[in-house]
């Protein structure tokens, strides 16, 4: 019963941990990356279509990206979402493809990066604590309903706190790796 409770609290924060890795991804370090373009959503015939479902993305260089639409008629809206987005470029079409040429990165902008990857991280480190609650509530009501003792509980207290720091400590590594990322020019 107790192992089934430490496995959903395991599966649970390597969730959290999942998420965290794709929400890094979508900041940008000194190298363009097409992951950049995830969030974005392209009008296709009425429909919230992925930017990658429309067209191929490829990094064409360092500062670079180059998009091209599966259907020319794709252009301008794949255009308008770019823009609406906010990443901060400005689409080139050229009645082809869209290129999207990125400056490289300030060291404010790589500043704001870090301080973005840490509230990421944050906000995982909570997630993960809320699961820890959640698991400490259910230690407590198998206690309640005397299914398990007062030392059972105990012990399983202790061994739901040494998950959630496992899982913390993943936390605050990925992050450092990300800020080292961030920072290197």
């Amino acid at each position: 019963m107790l192992d089934k409770i430490y496995q959903e609290q395991k599966e649970h924060s390597s969730k959290s941990i999942e998420v965290l890795k794709r929400d890094f991804s979508t900041l940008r370090s000194g190298k363009v990356s097409i992951s950049i373009l995830d969030n974005i959503q392209v009008d296709y015939y009425g429909t919230p279509t992925p930017l990658n479902q429309v067209a191929t993305v490829l990094a064409t260089d360092a500062t670079t990206i180059s998009i091209s639409p599966w259907e020319k008629s794709m252009l301008k809206a794949i255009e308008s979402a770019i823009s609406a987005a906010n990443i901060g470029v400005n689409p080139n079409n050229d009645g082809e493809s869209i290129k999207l040429y990125f400056p490289p990165m300030t060291i404010e902008q790589r500043q704001e990066n870090v301080k973005k990857a840490k509230a990421m991280g944050e906000k995982a480190k909570v997630a993960i604590r809320n699961i820890r609650k959640d698991a400490n509530d259910k230690v407590k009501k198998l206690e309640k309903d005397k299914e398990i003792t007062e030392d059972e509980s105990k012990k399983a207290h202790e061994e739901v706190q040494k998950i959630t720091d496992s899982f913390v400590e993943k936390v605050d590594t990925l992050v450092k790796e990300k800020e080292a990322e961030l920072l290197k020019v």
